[in-house]
């Protein structure tokens, strides 16, 4: 009796699956998991104030540009020709401006960022944890509804930010 392929096929996959579901497997160890509050980390950082203090300087003086637009935008059909001018040349203004803001900001960003990954991954080897989450994402995302609270480890992570 002949047996064609679309016979063995399924049934070598049916029988590799059931050999794998009966077949011992090494037990694996959990996972410690961890939580740390990333918002809390950044702000942490040495370097954030620094941050902090070029945001504060460019909302305010994009603001002011923001709202010199929106009075413009306000007049509806009423602009005039020179207010519609002027509104382009505010909006190309604050979009150099912010685009330069961003600039100063994105070096000093990707330092704090690193330093608090490699404090993070540091407490994590070192106290065991194979998962670490941020606590705001979890909780916001329905993905943690319960942790004990000695799996949060933002603390010891603060202190290892540099």
């Amino acid at each position: 009796m002949k047996i064609s392929a679309k016979i063995t096929a399924p049934l070598a996959l049916a029988a590799a699956f059931g050999l794998g579901t009966v077949s011992p497997h090494a037990q694996t160890t959990p996972q410690k998991v961890g939580f740390v509050d990333v918002a809390k980390l950044l702000a942490a950082h040495p370097a954030d104030k620094e941050i902090q203090e070029i945001q504060k300087k460019a909302d305010a003086e994009l603001g002011a540009i923001d709202k010199q637009i929106k009075a413009i935008d306000a007049k509806g059909t009423a602009a005039t020709a020179a207010d519609k001018q002027t509104r382009e040349t505010l909006v190309k203004t604050i979009q150099s401006k912010a685009d330069a803001y961003d600039k100063q900001m994105q070096p000093k960003i990707a330092v704090v960022e690193k330093a608090v990954d490699t404090a993070i991954s540091a407490v994590a080897k070192s106290n065991g944890y194979g998962i670490i989450m941020d606590r705001d994402v979890a909780s916001k995302s329905g993905l943690v509804i319960y942790a004990d609270a000695t799996a949060e480890i933002t603390d010891a992570v603060a202190k290892a930010v540099k």
